[in-house]
């Protein structure tokens, strides 16, 4: 589950890429993690309750097979934006992260799976 979040800002594909698009990979996460607007905006749209840019949209549909497949069509780029916007949430944003780990891993199964990967980016879930 730790890497649901992160994908709001690095990850949006093509559903039959072998890796997801490079397209959005210049976006600015840090000025996204610090513009609480722009950020609430993501976290709306992934929560379903607000509108959704297009990139916002395409992320939102890849989310549950990138948790599933271990973001296996993610760059080193993505993966390394996913641990730093995981990070941020769940460190800064715990009402939000909550709710998305509500959302997109209601049993827990996630959280299982990315259990050592948390410990080892030192990410308290």
């Amino acid at each position: 589950m730790h890497l649901t979040l992160i994908f709001v800002f690095t990850l949006v594909a093509g559903a039959l890429s072998e890796e997801y698009t490079s397209k959005y990979d210049n976006i600015d996460l840090d000025a996204i993690m610090k513009n609480e607007r722009l950020l609430k905006n993501y976290i709306d749209c992934l929560l379903d309750r607000g509108k959704c840019s297009n990139d916002a949209n395409e992320l939102k549909k890849h989310i549950p097979e990138a948790l599933e497949t271990e973001c296996a069509k993610c760059s080193e780029r993505h993966k390394g934006g996913v641990r730093r916007v995981i990070k941020f949430l769940a460190e800064n944003r715990k009402e939000w992260w909550n709710e998305l780990v509500q959302k997109y891993d209601p049993d827990g199964t996630y959280r299982k799976k990315y259990q050592d990967l948390s410990k080892k980016e030192h990410v308290s879930m």
